[in-house]
């Protein structure tokens, strides 16, 4: 039986951030409009934990029973080390969707029914990326996933449940936290291109190739800062998510020296923090209106 520490170390916190973020950031235009609701921003990330660390689970168990996960040199998977029985890690994924459904159940009686019908693609995305017979994580698509609903979803979502209304500001907010949070999972498909080609799984990285890849990482990690500049004539504070430049460096040049395998684990860290970093700074400068 795997100990708590086993399962939180399964959950993979270093994508955390990937939850996190998006809701600071949704919370920061709410504020920046004078319509915050701290009640209806707990919630919100409490759906955006439950659906990461629950499409963590579902992944690990689904690439478990597939047997793709036999030698990957990444974080701990649950299934394919077999320190977890997969119906556990089925079960642990269910009860995160079950909690995601839960608290967004109460957003959408308070905001609007048709946040039901985003929450159930959302769970289902969250599912097939890499469960059911055609998964879509393995035909290149999981990036667009990602960008989907832990960038445009998620910080325009929980903007819209606090203001009942969106503008185009979150939506230029979110793009920028969606390309981060696809860095996380471009590094990610990065360091497994020899293991999931083997497997026969055919992610963007493994379409791409290894330079490709190293490039699109690059574009989703500076990408971002162009769009802090473009939200400056609006938000001028906004700027202040340049700061967290320096902390792309290092990744990026891990990424760009050719980093493979187990040294771009500690990349993928790296990019979280400067996932939270930008987040934070970015929220700063949306939430404070001149």
């Amino acid at each position: 039986m795997a100990d708590l520490r086993t399962w939180v170390a399964g959950a993979r916190p270093r994508t955390l951030p990937a939850a996190v973020v998006p809701v600071v950031v949704g919370s920061g235009v709410a504020f920046g409009y004078g319509k915050f609701s701290l009640w209806r921003a707990v919630l919100a990330l409490l759906v955006a934990l439950a659906m990461q660390v629950g499409v963590n689970y579902a992944n690990d168990y689904s690439d478990g029973i597939r047997g793709t996960d036999e030698t990957r040199v990444g974080p701990l998977r649950l299934v394919g080390s077999g320190l977890a029985r997969p119906r556990q890690v089925l079960a642990a994924a269910i009860a995160c969707f079950a909690v995601a459904c839960a608290a967004g159940l109460v957003l959408a009686a308070v905001t609007s029914w048709w946040l039901v019908l985003l929450g159930a693609a959302a769970v289902a995305a969250a599912w097939f990326y890499t469960g059911g017979r055609r998964p879509y994580g393995y035909r290149a698509l999981g990036e667009l996933s990602v960008f989907a609903f832990f960038g445009l979803a998620a910080v325009a979502g929980t903007a819209y449940v606090q203001m009942q209304s969106v503008s185009w500001l979150p939506w230029a907010a979110a793009a920028a936290i969606g390309l981060l949070a696809c860095a996380l999972l471009v590094i990610n498909n990065l360091r497994d291109i020899p293991t999931d080609s083997e497997a026969g799984k055919r992610t963007l990285a493994v379409v791409l190739g290894d330079q490709r890849t190293r490039l699109l990482y690059a574009g989703c990690i500076l990408a971002p800062f162009c769009l802090a500049l473009a939200l400056a004539p609006a938000r001028p504070l906004s700027l202040l998510a340049l700061a967290a430049l320096p902390l792309a460096l290092a990744p990026l040049r891990q990424v760009r020296d050719g980093a493979t395998g187990r040294s771009l684990i500690a990349a993928l860290g790296q990019t979280g923090r400067l996932e939270l970093a930008y987040g934070a700074l970015l929220t700063l400068g949306l939430a404070v209106r001149f």
